[in-house]
C-alpha cells in the first residue's frame, strides 16, 4: 500500500476513520480530461469492495450511469466531461460497513443544453434517449433522430468513438431501477428530455412592424405542449409576451424575436437543470442513512479540473475560481497549516517558503472591489453590458498584479496554474440566469407533475425582500446570482472539507491526444509545477508528516515498554523513543506532539502488530483451554441429563409396548376361538350332509323294507340320545374333507363353464339384435317400395277413370246439342265416345292384370321373408342359409320392381297415346271447350 495507487489513498482513508474515528475525505483534482470522473469509480468501488455486504453499496455505484448520463458531455478535451462538481459522502456503521450515502452537486453547465461549440456534444442523456428509447418510448414522446434537433445539430458532433448510445441508454434505465426511481417517473424524466430538445425546434413569425413575434403552432409547439401538459395558447402567452408590475400596474409587453428566443432558451435551460436537481434528489432519498447514521464518513470530490480554452466565458470563469480556492485547501493544508502547526508546537524548523495563491482569491472575493462583487453589481442595472462590465473591471483592478485587460470585452486572470483570458460576452446574462414568471407560471399551469414540482421550488425559493422596482418581476429576483450562489457552496464545500482529514489524489494528463502509452515531458512537468506537487514533495522531504499527541502516542504504544517508571503521558512517549532507538534527527518532541520523519511511525506500528499478534496468540491459546474445559464440563452434564431422559423415555416406551402385547394376546386369543368355532361349525354342516346322504342311500337300498327302516329309526334315536359322545374318526373327516374340496372344484368349474356359456349367449343375442335390426330395415324398405307401386298404381286408375268421365260428359252434351237441331255435328260426336270405350276397357284390363300381378308377387315376397325371419331366430326348421337366401330374394325383388315398374311405364305411354288420338277427331274444338266449362264447374 505504499505505492500511490488509488487504492492505497483509499485504503489508508477507510483505515484512518477507523482507527482515528475522524470522517475523512478524499479530494481529486487536475486539468479536463486527466481522469478525475474514472478515479472517483474507482475510489468508490475499493470503498464498496470492502464495506458492502448490506446492498446498498451497489445501488450507490450505480448513480455514476445516471450522474454521467445528465451531467456529463463531449468537449473538445474530453469525451466523458463531467460540467458539474460532484461530492459523494459515504456514510460508515460502527464496524465498518456502507450504510448510506449523500451525493451534492455544484454548478451544472446549462448553457450547454441550448449551445455547443462545433465539435462538441450536449449532454449525453439526449443522444441515449434518441438511439436507445424504445419505439414504444419514442412513439410516445415523437422522438426523431439527433440530427433533426436544433439545439444537437449546431455542433454536428452526434457520435462518440467507441461509445454505444442505445447500450448505454439502456445501462442507465437499469440504474434508475436500482436506485428505486419507478416506471412512471421514470418516463416523466424522458418526457422532460424530449421536450428540452423540441423547446428548440419551436420557431416564432413576426406579426407586425415592430419585429414582434408569436410562436408558430407547428408539430415542436403542439409536441412541447403535449409533454409539458399545458396548452399551445399558455406556451405562447408565456413565450412572446411579459407580464410587468411598475408602479402597481400590470403592463403586457410583447417580445422581439432575440427576446422570445431567449426566452425560449431559458425556460428550456431551466427546465434541465431542475430535472438534473429532481433526480439528484430521488438517488439521495434512495441511499439515505436515516437512523443508521454514526457520524462516520469518507467524502469523494470530483470537480471540474482547470480549464483554459481559445475562447472562456462564464463557465471557466467559475470552474477556475473553484478550482483556485480547492488549490488553497491543498496549500493550507500541506504547507501554510503544516509549517504553523510546527511554529506553535515549539519545535526546531526553518520556514520552507512556497507560492501562495491568497492575492488571486483576494481578486476574486474581495469587497466591494472583487471580480464577483463587480459581477453581482454590474448585474442588478438593467442597462449594464458585457462591454460595461469589462470596462468597470479595467477601471477598477488594473493595479492588481493578478489581473490585466485586454482589448474590447476582455480581461486576463493569472490563477496559480496559469494565466487565462476571458471574453465577458454573456457574463451578466448567465449570472443573472434569469426566468420570468410567464415562464414559471407556465410550468405550474401545466398537467404533468414534474413541471409543477419545478415551478412550486421556484416560488419557494424567490426572495421577494431583494426586489427591485426596475425588475420586470420578483420572479427575475427569486434567487442569487449565479456566481454568489456558487461562491455560498464553495465556502460550504471547504468548511466540510476543513471538518475532515483530506486524502489527495493529483489527476496527471499524459498528452492531449487521448491517447495511451504516450508523455509528453513538458506538459506533465506544467502540470505537477502548476498544482504544486513538486511543492509537496520539497517539503515532505524536508518536514514531518507524521505526528501523534502525547497522550495518543503513550495510549496506543504505551504496552510496548518493559517498565513503565511514570504514568506521565510525556515521560512514556519518550521512554518508548529510546527502547525502540530511533534516532534524534528522526522525530521531534512538541509541546502537545510527537513529530516524525517518513517512515518512522511504520516502525513503531510493525512493532505493535507483531507483540499484538504474540499477545493474541496467547490470548487465543488461554480462551482455547477454557473453552474446551467448559465444553467437557458441558458435555458431562448434557450426557447426564440425556441419559436421564432416555432412561424416562424407554420406560415410556416398554410400558406402551407391555400394554400393546397384552392387548394383541388378548385379540389373538378371540380371534382363534373364533376361527375354531367356524371350524367346528363347517364340520358339523359336512357331517350332517354325509349323513343325509348315507341315509337316502339306505333308504333308497331298502327299498319298503320297514324292518330296515326301524333299525334306522332306532339307530338314530340312539344317536340323539348320545349324539354328544360319538367321535368322528380322522379318516372318515379327512374323507369328507377331500370329497367336499373336490365339490367345490367341480362347483368352481361349472361356474366357469357356466360363464363361458353365458358370454356366447349375450353374443348371439347381440347378432340377433343385429339381424333383426337389419331386416326391419329390409321390410320397411319393401314397404316403401310396395307402397310407392301401389301409389303409382291408384294413379293410373284415377287417370283412366277421369279419362272415362269427360268422354262420357261430352256425349251427353252432344246429344242436347242434337235435340236442338244440330244433327250433323251430334251424329259425328256419337262416333268417337263409343270407339274410345272400347280402348279404354282394354287398359283397364290391363291395369287390372297388373294391380292382380303387384298384389300376388307382394304377398309371394312377403311370405318368403317371414320364413327366412323364422329360420333365422330357430322358430323353423330348415335346411339353408337364411342370409344368403334373404340377399337373393332381394335381388329377385330387384329385378321383378324392375320389370313391373317398365311395363307401367309402357301402359302409361299407350294410354296418353289414346288420350291424344281422340283429341284429333272433328269434334276435339268443341270437347276442349266442354272440358274447360266440366272444368270450372268441378272446380
Amino acid at each position: 500500500m505504499d505505492s500511490p495507487h488509488v487504492y492505497a489513498i483509499a485504503d489508508a482513508a477507510l483505515c484512518e476513520m477507523k482507527r482515528d474515528e475522524v470522517n475523512q475525505s478524499i479530494i481529486i483534482s487536475g486539468e479536463s480530461g486527466a481522469g478525475k470522473t474514472e478515479t472517483a469509480k474507482i475510489a468508490m468501488q475499493y470503498l464498496a469492495s470492502l464495506g458492502g455486504g448490506s446492498g446498498i453499496e451497489y445501488e450507490i455505484l450505480q448513480t455514476n450511469p445516471i450522474l454521467e448520463a445528465f451531467g456529463n458531455a463531449k468537449t473538445l478535451r474530453n469525451d466523458n466531461s463531467s460540467r458539474f462538481g460532484k461530492l459523494i459522502e459515504i456514510h460508515f456503521s460502527t464496524t465498518g460497513r456502507i450504510c448510506g450515502a449523500m451525493i451534492q452537486t455544484f454548478l451544472l453547465e446549462k448553457s450547454r443544453v441550448v449551445q455547443c461549440a462545433v465539435g462538441e456534444r450536449s449532454y449525453h442523456i439526449f443522444y441515449q434517449l434518441c438511439a436507445g428509447a424504445p419505439a414504444s418510448l419514442k412513439e410516445k414522446l415523437n422522438l426523431k433522430k439527433v440530427d433533426g434537433y436544433k439545439y444537437l445539430k449546431q455542433s454536428c458532433c452526434y457520435s462518440i468513438a467507441g461509445v454505444d448510445d442505445a447500450q448505454m441508454f439502456r445501462t442507465v434505465t437499469q440504474a434508475m431501477n436500482i436506485v428505486h426511481i419507478s416506471k412512471e417517473d421514470q418516463e416523466s424524466v424522458f418526457a422532460m428530455v424530449s421536450a428540452v430538445l423540441w423547446l428548440g425546434d419551436v420557431s416564432f413569425t413576426v406579426i407586425d412592424n415592430e419585429n414582434h413575434v408569436e410562436i408558430i403552432v407547428d408539430e415542436a409547439s403542439k409536441t412541447v405542449s403535449e409533454l409539458l401538459g399545458c396548452s399551445i395558447e399558455d406556451l405562447n402567452l408565456a413565450l412572446s409576451k411579459r407580464h410587468m408590475k411598475v408602479n402597481n400596474e400590470n403592463i403586457v409587453q410583447k417580445l422581439t424575436l432575440a427576446q422570445a428566443t431567449d426566452t425560449r432558451d431559458a425556460l428550456a435551460k431551466s427546465v434541465y437543470a431542475s430535472l438534473f436537481e429532481w433526480l439528484v434528489e430521488q438517488i439521495n432519498k434512495s441511499l439515505s442513512v436515516g437512523k443508521r447514521r454514526t457520524g462516520r464518513s469518507i467524502s469523494i470530490l470530483d470537480i471540474y479540473g482547470f480549464e483554459s480554452f481559445d475562447k472562456n466565458s462564464f463557465e471557466q470563469f467559475c470552474i477556475n475560481y473553484a478550482n483556485e480556492r480547492l488549490q488553497q485547501h491543498f496549500n493550507r493544508h500541506l504547507f501554510k497549516l503544516e509549517q504553523e502547526e510546527y511554529v506553535e508546537d515549539g519545535i526546531d524548523w526553518a520556514k520552507v517558503d512556497f507560492e501562495d495563491n491568497q492575492d488571486c482569491l483576494s481578486l476574486f472575493e474581495k469587497k466591494p472591489l472583487g471580480l464577483l462583487s463587480l459581477l453581482d453589481e454590474e448585474s442588478t442595472f438593467p442597462n449594464a453590458t458585457d462591454l460595461t462590465f469589462a470596462n468597470k473591471l479595467k477601471q477598477h483592478l488594473d493595479s492588481n498584479s493578478c489581473f490585466r485587460g485586454e482589448r474590447g470585452k476582455a480581461f486576463a486572470v493569472r490563477h496559480y496554474a496559469g494565466e487565462v483570458a476571458y471574453d465577458t460576452s454573456g457574463f451578466l446574462e448567465k449570472n443573472r440566469d434569469l426566468l420570468h414568471m410567464d415562464s414559471i407560471q407556465l410550468l405550474a399551469k401545466c398537467k404533468t407533475s414534474l413541471p409543477k414540482m419545478f415551478a412550486s421550488k421556484m416560488l419557494v425559493q424567490s426572495d421577494n425582500s431583494m426586489s427591485v422596482p426596475y425588475r420586470s418581476s420578483a420572479a427575475d429576483s427569486q434567487k442569487l446570482s449565479v456566481a454568489m450562489k456558487f461562491k455560498g457552496q464553495l465556502f460550504q464545500l471547504m468548511q466540510r472539507l476543513e471538518s475532515t482529514t483530506p486524502h489527495f489524489i493529483r489527476c496527471i494528463k499524459p498528452n492531449n491526444l487521448q491517447l495511451p502509452a504516450i508523455y509528453e515531458q513538458g506538459l506533465v512537468l506544467q502540470q505537477l509545477k502548476c498544482c504544486g506537487v513538486l511543492e509537496v514533495v520539497r517539503i515532505s522531504r524536508s518536514g514531518y508528516p507524521t505526528r501523534m499527541t502525547h497522550q495518543k502516542f503513550a495510549r496506543r504504544y504505551g504496552f510496548l515498554l518493559e517498565d513503565v517508571a511514570s504514568q506521565d503521558p510525556l515521560s512514556v512517549s519518550v521512554a518508548i523513543l529510546h527502547q525502540f532507538n530511533i534516532l534524534p534527527e528522526m522525530y521531534q518532541v512538541g509541546y502537545t506532539k510527537l513529530f516524525f520523519r517518513t517512515g518512522q511511525i511504520g516502525n513503531l506500528e510493525d512493532t505493535r502488530n507483531r507483540t499484538l499478534h504474540g499477545i493474541l496468540r496467547v490470548q487465543s491459546c488461554f480462551r482455547g483451554h477454557q473453552a474446551r474445559h467448559h465444553a467437557r464440563e458441558r458435555t458431562r452434564g448434557v450426557l447426564t441429563l440425556q441419559s436421564f431422559i432416555r432412561g424416562e423415555n424407554a420406560r415410556q416406551i416398554y410400558s406402551s409396548l407391555l400394554r400393546k402385547h397384552r392387548a394383541a394376546v388378548v385379540l389373538q386369543r378371540n380371534v382363534r376361538c373364533w376361527l375354531a368355532r367356524r371350524y367346528f361349525i363347517n364340520v358339523r354342516k359336512a357331517s350332517v350332509i354325509i349323513q343325509s346322504g348315507i341315509r337316502g342311500s339306505l333308504v333308497r337300498r331298502c327299498n319298503g323294507n320297514i324292518d330296515l327302516i326301524n333299525v334306522l329309526r332306532e339307530f338314530e334315536s340312539k344317536q340323539e340320545a348320545h349324539g354328544d359322545q360319538i367321535l368322528i374318526k380322522a379318516s372318515v373327516l379327512a374323507e369328507l374333507q377331500r370329497r367336499i374340496l373336490k365339490a367345490e372344484a367341480t362347483v368352481r368349474e361349472k361356474d366357469e363353464e357356466n360363464e363361458m356359456l353365458h358370454q356366447r349367449l349375450q353374443q348371439y343375442e347381440n347378432r340377433w339384435l343385429e339381424y333383426e335390426q337389419k331386416m326391419k330395415a329390409m321390410e320397411e324398405m319393401w314397404q316403401k317400395q310396395m307402397r310407392s307401386l301401389q301409389s303409382s298404381l291408384s294413379v293410373a286408375k284415377k287417370s283412366l277413370v277421369l279419362d272415362e268421365t269427360p268422354r262420357m260428359s261430352d256425349s251427353s252434351v252432344d246429344q242436347s246439342w242434337e235435340s236442338n237441331g244440330n244433327h250433323h255435328v251430334s251424329s259425328g260426336s256419337q262416333l268417337v265416345p263409343h270407339t274410345g270405350g272400347r280402348e279404354m276397357n282394354a287398359g283397364l284390363s290391363v291395369i287390372s292384370r297388373l294391380a292382380e300381378e303387384f298384389e300376388q308377387r307382394s304377398q309371394v315376397f312377403a311370405d318368403d321373408a317371414k320364413f327366412l325371419v323364422e329360420v333365422k331366430s330357430g322358430q323353423a326348421d330348415a335346411s339353408l342359409n337364411p342370409d344368403m337366401e334373404l340377399r337373393r330374394l332381394k335381388q329377385n325383388f330387384d329385378s321383378w320392381k324392375k320389370d313391373f315398374s317398365g311395363r307401367m311405364r309402357e301402359t302409361k305411354v299407350i294410354l296418353n297415346k289414346l288420350g291424344n288420338g281422340n283429341e284429333s277427331s272433328p269434334n276435339s274444338v268443341k270437347r276442349k271447350w266442354w272440358g274447360r266449362l266440366n272444368t270450372s264447374k268441378f272446380s
